[in-house]
């Protein structure tokens, strides 16, 4: 975006635009970064990522692809997905403390992974539901994550709840699903980072490591795909990937070779004398005032590896946009010449990057006489389990609206099979409910869909409660982790756009509104004890295994005595060849006179046919061979 409209745009668009950081693509497609970089109360960080690709429709579908991941082109083309929308996020972010959420909650999702999609409907493609299993599982392998888990009863088809962000033209269905257990690790990030051009070697996605991304108190990974139409029908495909995160400031830079907190020395603390002390080593450290000192090399590990821009000409861009007070000093730090610049209100310090050389951006530890502001968010919202007992509960959801003027909210709630509502026990009391969708739920085929339209009052609070059944799964559908419970999705809301002013004065005229998600839930349900089955298990077998064992052995085994058991034709013919291999050997060495006469040939046979003599049991073959030698 030039900077000149920035000036044009009032003070509260301003952030937005930049934080944003969305250009007009070019016919010919151009890739382009930014980085907002927002100090928070209470010693964090905000950090967000911006990477925005395009290439031009009719270059995407002959399979001509240049900043455009062509790996999730494919995917798209063979599901005949027309726009995606896919989250991975952790963590929590806190309003109370840190004001509205960034990009209006627009490029967040649920805890774990959500994903949603519009599939083209049209003679001589497969079923929607096809080709939606499709994509989950081809993104589910392109992403290291479990989305191959989203089947039929974590799928729902909202109706309020999203809009179509891209200029599409024919018929698509809309298909939503939630993954709340997913846990988002380094193995999401790495391929993630190879969607982009520079792969994490240059620009700002070089500051992108999995020990700081996921060491954030709330972090947000999202890719979105959608087609753009200009006036004159000059169609291009845009993916925008995002990543925002809120960093503790003190924990992200202590060094990485001592990573374990450890109290420091006494004489490296600042003590504060206005105390009286009893020994020489008794100290109170010393309140911090002020602001803490921080840079990106610290934070990050390493400073911003020169620049990643492709294809954008003509176009004055701004890759990093710091958010601070007037009063704050930051340092630019940069061995090439870059281009700087500050906002109208002085509030927000704009920088490019160099290609040939890093940047790092310093600020010290100063006391300022005044904070920016935070703009209040539009809504709060949070959701929790009532009741006690493994068999019965209840669900109770608390929105507060602290604006002088109403609001109408799409409330999604997508619950699993096995947690079944009572609608006639739903109750909103504080708002007017307008309209509401419901899709009841199909045991181990399809989840309750609850989808409500309601008008909250300026400055009240509404309570929307309801009453669940858990059901009784069979032993075999049980995690590992039984004991631990099962996972449900966010609530979904979405505050629906209208030309009221907040706080801020902004005003929301775009389509899209602006989106928040409550925590997911922790249900427990009836879980036998699966110890029992196990020692019923292990009883059983031996039982059978003692019982059986002995009755076949007295139906098949013969029982006689040890005379009455003839030698073996196997042990024969080793004696034979024992006794063939000791002539052989007295052969060689001669003929040997024993005292009581006869050579020690006779002699060995003698005693052996003694031996078996005495037993009883002369062998035959034996004797004939005595006979024939």
């Amino acid at each position: 975006m030039k900077f000149s409209l920035l000036f044009a745009l009032p003070a509260a668009l301003k952030c937005l635009v930049v934080s944003a950081a969305v250009t007009v693509p070019k016919s010919t497609g151009d890739y382009s970064e930014h980085l907002h970089l927002k100090p928070l109360p209470g010693g964090y960080l905000y950090a967000g990522f911006n990477f925005t690709a395009t290439t031009p429709l009719a270059d995407y579908h002959s399979q001509n692809f240049r900043f455009f991941p062509r790996s999730l082109g494919q995917i798209l083309q063979n599901s005949n997905t027309a726009e995606l929308h896919l989250r991975f996020a952790l963590g929590r972010w806190d309003d109370e403390q840190w004001g509205s959420r960034p990009r209006q909650g627009r490029r967040e999702g649920g805890t774990g992974v959500e994903i949603w999609a519009w599939l083209e409907q049209k003679d001589g493609l497969k079923s929607v539901d096809q080709r939606w299993d499709s994509l989950v599982n081809s993104l589910s392998g392109l992403f290291c994550a479990s989305l191959n888990f989203i089947d039929g009863t974590k799928t729902t088809r909202p109706v309020l709840s999203f809009v179509q962000e891209g200029n599409m033209e024919g018929s698509f269905e809309l298909l939503h699903g939630a993954l709340p257990n997913e846990v988002v690790c380094t193995e999401n990030l790495t391929p993630y980072m190879k969607l982009l051009p520079c792969k994490g070697k240059a620009g700002i996605s070089s500051l992108l490591d999995g020990h700081k991304v996921f060491d954030a108190n709330w972090q947000t990974m999202s890719v979105d795909v959608r087609p753009i139409c200009s006036s004159n029908s000059d169609c291009i495909l845009e993916i925008q990937q995002t990543i925002d995160m809120v960093l503790d400031i003190e924990r992200s830079m202590r060094p990485q070779d001592n990573p374990i907190p450890r109290p420091p020395p006494i004489e490296d603390i600042e003590c504060d004398m206005s105390k009286s002390y009893n020994a020489e080593d008794t100290c109170y450290p010393k309140k911090q005032e002020g602001e803490i000192a921080w840079s990106l090399s610290r934070i990050f590990g390493r400073p911003i590896q020169g620049n990643c821009r492709f294809g954008v000409e003509g176009e004055e861009l701004w890759d990093i946009s710091l958010e601070v007070p007037q009063g704050r000093a930051a340092d630019i730090i940069s061995a090439s010449t870059i281009k700087r610049t500050t906002s109208v209100d002085g509030n927000v310090r704009l920088c490019t990057l160099a290609e040939d050389s890093d940047l790092d951006i310093s600020l010290p530890q100063q006391s300022l006489p005044s904070h920016l502001s935070l703009e209040h968010p539009p809504l709060y919202a949070s959701r929790q389990l009532t009741g006690y007992g493994q068999e019965r509960g209840g669900m109770h959801a608390i929105l507060r609206n602290p604006h002088p003027f109403s609001k109408q909210v799409v409330y999604l709630e997508s619950l699993p099979w096995f947690l079944r509502p009572y609608m006639h026990t739903l109750t909103v009391s504080g708002a007017t409910l307008e309209k509401m969708y419901y899709t009841p739920s199909i045991d181990r085929q399809r989840g309750t869909h609850l989808e409500l339209l309601l008008n909250i009052p300026a400055e009240s609070t509404v309570d929307l409660t309801y009453d669940v059944e858990k059901a009784i799964l069979r032993y075999t559908e049980y995690p590992p982790d039984a004991n631990r419970g099962f996972d449900i999705p966010s609530a979904i809301i979405r505050i629906l756009p209208s030309n009221n002013s907040t706080s801020s004065g902004l005003q929301v005229q775009d389509q899209q509104g602006v989106y928040l998600r409550t925590t997911s839930l922790l249900l427990a349900l009836p879980t036998p004890d699966f110890s029992m089955p196990y020692n019923v298990i292990i009883l059983t077998s031996t039982v059978i295994a003692l019982g059986f064992g002995s009755i076949f052995n007295l139906l098949v085994r013969r029982f006689v005595l040890v005379e009455e058991v003839p030698i073996s034709p196997l042990a024969i013919k080793v004696q034979m060849f024992v006794a063939k291999a000791k002539e052989m050997i007295e052969n060689l060495g001669g003929n040997v006179v024993t005292k009581g006469g006869g050579n020690n040939k006779s002699n060995k046979l003698n005693s052996v046919e003694q031996d078996e003599r005495e037993k009883g049991r002369v062998p035959d073959k034996i004797s004939e061979y005595r006979k024939s030698r």
